[in-house]
């Protein structure tokens, strides 16, 4: 399975996964369809990334294409546990979309994928630190989906949720970033080196921090709470991809591919 057979699995997925959106937003309670059809649609992409990774011979999580692969899976599995758990029949189409976006984009740039592994990839840490950073990352869409959402609509049940949201997100996340520091402390003798990305790691983390704070806290109106959300989560794509368009890019330790 290659990179050029991508966009069957991706529109297969993507229309089924709209489907299954559409009976969410039709249906007044949860929809078995929806959640079939959802279902259905990541186990095709799943069907993709595995195959891929078969005939790759290594994780697909090296390129910035692979990441987004892996974004495009993760923000579907998580949108569909949200609906799940707290039914909210408009998530799954955000979700959906916000998918289909990255899908749509590694269509539109496809990337150069072989087989090699510099030697800072080839970890035991590699595959847990990726999958937990990615999984943290659909989470935190979810999130911010969610902080969108209250800032138009006073629903108290947003910002609970919200609540659990952002808890488990952040901790996906610093779990990435402790995983992450032993991993340098193999590959480059440091815990930690302040370059470009951990540097926007630590202030998307901050971010989150402080919505947890003020949450704890009591002292912000909701509306501050949702902007702190929404915040983070733009902090979060400098952390994932927009810091290599900053002139300091250059000098970052994760950029292993100049095709990325």
């Amino acid at each position: 399975m290659n990179w050029d057979i991508f966009p069957y699995f991706a529109i297969i997925s993507m229309v089924l996964s709209l489907a299954g959106a559409g009976f969410a937003l039709y249906r007044s309670e949860r929809s078995i369809a929806a959640q079939f059809l959802s279902w259905t649609g990541m186990l095709v992409l799943g069907v993709f990334v595995i195959g891929f990774w078969r005939s790759l011979g290594r994780p697909p999580m090296r390129t910035m294409g692979e990441t987004r692969l892996w974004y495009s899976l993760f923000v579907l599995i998580a949108g569909l546990l949200v609906y799940r758990r707290w039914y909210y029949r408009w998530l799954l189409l955000f979700t959906t979309v916000l998918s289909s976006v990255f899908c749509f984009i590694n269509i539109l740039k496809p990337e150069i994928h072989d087989e090699t592994l510099v030697p800072a990839l080839q970890s035991v840490f590699f595959i847990p630190h990726v999958t937990v950073y990615m999984f943290a990352y659909g989470i935190l869409a979810c999130a911010f989906l969610f902080a969108m959402a209250g800032l138009f609509h006073k629903k108290r049940s947003y910002l609970e949720s919200l609540d659990n949201l952002v808890y488990l997100g952040t901790g996906l996340l610093f779990i990435g970033m402790l995983s992450g520091s032993v991993w340098a402390k193999q590959a480059w003798g440091n815990f930690w080196d302040w370059d470009p990305k951990e540097t926007w790691a630590a202030i998307t983390a901050a971010g989150y921090l402080t919505y947890i704070h003020l949450r704890f806290t009591r002292v912000s109106k909701s509306r501050w709470l949702y902007f702190t959300v929404i915040l983070s989560f733009l902090l979060l794509q400098m952390c994932w991809y927009g810091y290599k368009y900053l002139p300091s890019s250059g000098e970052s330790l994760h950029l292993y591919n100049l095709t990325e």
